[in-house]
């Protein structure tokens, strides 16, 4: 595709946007910013603004030469193919449209179009205001039409039979820009074989988006594989049982309805376990006489005309209370008349565990993951394992670099709470004001800028799981005194907020400071100190466990070998004996860094002695012999670290020309001087410093 200039509303052809809520025009404009460097040849594409795999999208269209200023060339069945379409997916459709039915029906008199499509991009089935209509068949979204990626760019039909996952394109995330107005989430549908055969959308304006459209089409997608099971059981065993459950039925969330009146109109079976309620019962009644005792807040919040959001309520049933995040919007009519309200009731547990997976709180590493055969090494760990069987708060002692973070994952993960949330936070990453609404959250309008209905602290998250706090001595006093009283009463006081949240967290922390010591000056209090060491583990620096140094080289050897494409058969010996001379003050972590370096700059399939760095090369211990000089005496090619280093310092100017030119390449590529680096595991002084000594600058 040539390059050409994009509009973005300034010219003579630009798209006139709608006047949006703040938020989705604010996204919208930042996105298009993205959109208009992508189509002017920017590579340089902010993906915290486009996630990634739009990102991939825009780019598959750029393969393709689709054209973002062109209107769709949509293929469009008409006759006997359009026939043979609907014939072929007839058994799809018929089952499919019940739950479109219903969602339709609750989301009559919104802007919302609910859209059935198969496994290629055909569109089968389209529930749309008939205002619309006109307007969508200029479009060509019409049944019989082909909406991939190649007839029209991206688009969350095509897109999603590309990925074949639930997706939301939003506005300007489309790479055509007739596209800019419309958000779509679209959701895949598969037969009981587990095979993909379509999909279900639900499109709008961008500024008519709702954080839960997405959630909805994930919803009636499941609830329409369940039918599709449903009836595959029914015709393998021959029985008539339950098979008009409904989209309702099949949402994870509580679901009620209620009309003008305030009488619930209808209610799911969720709803009906979540607040213990006969549901056989309760259609026709007052919400009041339903839910009335103990809850006016909740009764207040549903009262009102305004539409609530994913705002934290309290409800009581049987006198006993839960939390819950509550939406609740008003159903219209295709008039505009208002017939009632939904309201969607999420378990809070539910939610947390939720965000836990999106922001992947989760533990990747084993025991399996931690390598090493010295004696003392192999103690820590069998101590680690008898750690992760108890119930314990732990404390993992030891210099940077030891593995305390990897530890800390392969304790969570041969615990019993495995299959809960792992949250590691760093202490001392966090500034001192905000560290205590981090750990603990805070309430509505704790403090100016918060945001509305309050945040959920990393202890909530981790709750039923394991929270690691890293740096733990770089806590202020006084959060110091929070800690405590979390782990003495299990529970936590959001920061503004009152109530007692009770969590089920078991706290892992670690430092590399002396914590005896920190107590003696005052630093950290005592009381924290002795129930944070409960089972207490030290790890050994590096530089006491020299028979693992050739182990660990060689499996981050291996590690970035598979990341950088490349092929390394070998480790000279050389590297072994010089590695074995040097005292690694950052441990395990240093090396790891070294060998990455190194194979950064490594063109053939041995890691050589001239690769080695100039740190390691110039290090000198005439004092003491260096370690692991005693454990390889004796032994077949052993040499003297000092006469290693010697030869080995022959190669420095060899290394010194490698770098020069992996510097010189960066540069000409126009690579940033902080990426450079970065890449390189130097400071950007040091990386300025090096360009002016090579005349590069």
């Amino acid at each position: 595709m040539t390059e050409k200039s994009v509009n973005t509303g300034t010219e003579a052809n630009s798209v006139s946007y709608p006047v949006a809520p703040e938020y989705f025009e604010k996204k919208h404009l930042s996105t298009l910013g993205e959109w208009q460097k992508f189509m002017n040849g920017d590579k340089r594409i902010d993906t915290t603004i486009v996630p990634p795999v739009i990102l991939e999208s825009w780019e598959r269209c750029r393969v393709m030469g689709i054209d973002p200023l062109a209107k769709p060339q949509n293929k469009i069945l008409s006759g006997k193919e359009l026939q043979a379409l609907l014939k072929e997916n007839e058994y799809f459709i018929r089952h499919s449209r019940i739950f479109m039915n219903h969602i339709y029906g609750f989301m009559s008199g919104s802007r919302f179009t609910i859209t059935l499509f198969d496994h290629r991009g055909y569109l089968l089935e389209i529930m749309i205001r008939d205002e619309f209509k006109e307007q969508a068949v200029k479009g060509n979204w019409v049944v019989g039409a082909l909406w991939d990626e190649a007839q029209a760019g991206n688009n969350a039909v095509g897109t999603l039979v590309v990925l074949q996952q639930p997706i939301r394109i939003f506005a300007s995330q489309h790479y055509k820009q007739a596209f800019h107005r419309d958000t779509i989430s679209s959701a895949p549908i598969h037969d009981p074989d587990g095979k993909f055969i379509g999909g279900i959308s639900i499109m709008s304006y961008y500024y008519g988006v709702s954080p839960n459209t997405l959630a909805m089409a994930v919803a009636a997608a499941k609830a329409i594989e369940n039918q599709l099971q449903i009836q595959k059981a029914l015709a393998e065993a021959n029985i008539a049982a339950s098979y008009q459950k409904t989209v309702i039925a099949s949402i994870p969330e509580a679901l009620i309805t209620i009309d003008n009146a305030g009488r619930v109109s209808l209610i799911n079976e969720n709803a009906g376990r979540m607040l213990r309620l006969d549901t056989r019962n309760v259609e026709g009644q007052h919400i009041r006489d339903v839910l009335g005792r103990g809850n006016n807040r909740f009764l207040s919040m549903i009262s009102t005309d305004k539409t609530v959001t994913d705002m934290e309520v309290r409800i009581f049933s049987e006198n006993e209370g839960n939390d819950y995040t509550m939406t609740c919007n008003p159903i219209h009519s295709p008039q505009g008349d208002v017939l009632g309200k939904i309201i969607i009731l999420t378990e809070i547990k539910r939610v947390k565990t939720l965000v836990a997976k999106m922001i992947g709180a989760k533990a990747n590493l084993q025991f399996k993951d931690v390598y090493g055969q010295n004696v003392k090494f192999l103690k820590t760990i069998e101590q680690a394992r008898l750690a992760a069987h108890s119930t314990s708060n732990v404390l993992l002692l030891g210099k940077s670099g030891t593995g305390k973070d990897i530890f800390a994952q392969a304790i969570h993960n041969a615990s019993e709470r495995k299959s809960g949330p792992y949250i590691a936070i760093n202490c001392a990453a966090i500034p001192r004001d905000l560290i205590a609404s981090e750990l603990f959250g805070y309430s509505d309008g704790a403090f100016t800028g918060s945001r509305r209905g309050g945040n959920q602290g990393k202890f909530e998250l981790a709750d039923g799981g394991t929270i690691f706090l890293d740096e733990i001595a770089e806590t202020p006093l006084e959060l110091q005194a929070v800690l405590l009283r979390v782990i003495e009463d299990k529970s936590i006081v959001r920061l503004g907020g009152k109530r007692n949240r009770p969590v089920d967290v078991r706290i892992i922390a670690a430092t590399n400071r002396d914590l005896p010591q920190e107590v003696r000056r005052g630093n950290f209090r005592e009381d924290l100190y002795y129930r944070l060491n409960v089972l207490m583990i030290q790890l050994i620096p590096l530089q006491e466990r020299p028979d693992d140094i050739g182990i660990l080289a060689d499996y981050f050897v291996g590690k970035y070998a598979k990341i950088m494409g490349k092929r390394i058969d070998r480790i000279d010996q050389r590297v072994i004996d010089a590695f074995l001379g040097y005292p690694w003050p950052g441990n395990v972590r240093e090396l790891q860094n070294i060998i990455e370096r190194m194979m950064n700059v490594a063109h053939a399939n041995e890691l050589t002695a001239d690769l080695i760095p100039a740190e390691i090369l110039d290090f000198r211990n005439v004092n003491t012999r260096p370690a692991g000089q005693a454990a390889r005496e004796g032994q077949p090619g052993f040499e003297n670290p000092d006469s290693i280093i010697t030869e080995i310092k022959d190669y420095g100017s060899l290394q010194k020309k490698a770098e020069k030119k992996m510097l010189s390449q960066m540069i000409a590529m126009g690579i940033p001087k902080n990426r450079i680096a970065k890449k390189m595991n130097l400071s950007r002084m040091t990386v300025y410093r090096k360009i002016k000594e090579y005349g590069l600058a």
